[in-house]
């Protein structure tokens, strides 16, 4: 009973740290008004991330081009994990380059890729970042830790005040629901009446 109590605790200390982190909401804010200026200009959103980031990068995907809440329209998104194409670049030019190759593809300037990783160094999302800014693509990093080298590279920077990586995960489902509803807010305020 102790180890639920204590991971409750934590994943409540966590969220209250965020909550407190006046750079954090502001990014977040930021972030979602990004992404909804990316749908208004008839643009696509792209998501990576590895391992159960790249579960969260799925989930954002899929709430955006079917449902969340109320039924609309569906939006442009799509989260990079088709196995054909990553067991092909793995194989070809290495693991790093999964996601990277095919935002060389899919990518044009106006579209957002959402970078995921808890660590803010995962290679193959680094690269990713540069390929979309190359592109002249926005860029969103949810992160943990200390931010890792994307912190940096990425045009809005969420960190989650943890370096326990499940903790770290649970606030950016959140924040992935956050900026989920923001857009439709935006996008289709009658949900929300």
């Amino acid at each position: 009973m102790e180890y639920i109590l204590n991971s409750l605790q934590e994943a409540q200390e966590t969220l209250n740290k965020t909550l407190n982190d006046e750079s954090f909401l502001t990014a977040l804010f930021e972030a979602t008004d990004c992404l909804t200026k990316t749908f208004e200009g008839d643009g696509r959103v792209m998501s990576c991330g590895n391992g159960g980031s790249l579960c969260d990068s799925m989930h954002f995907a899929e709430e955006l081009t079917g449902r969340y809440r109320k039924d609309r329209r569906p939006l442009g998104a799509t989260s990079i994990m088709d196995p054909s194409h990553m067991s092909c670049v793995a194989n070809d030019f290495g693991y790093e380059h999964i996601f990277s190759r095919f935002v060389e593809g899919w990518g044009k300037k106006g579209d957002t890729l959402l970078a995921i990783s808890t660590s803010g160094n995962s290679e193959n999302v680094i690269k990713a970042v540069e390929s979309a800014k190359s592109k002249g693509m926005n860029t969103i990093g949810l992160l943990g830790k200390d931010g890792g080298r994307l912190k940096d590279m990425v045009d809005f920077s969420l960190i989650v005040p943890s370096n326990i990586t499940d903790r770290i995960q649970e606030v950016h489902i959140k924040c992935i629901h956050i900026m989920i509803e923001g857009i439709e807010r935006k996008l289709f305020p009658e949900n929300y009446l």
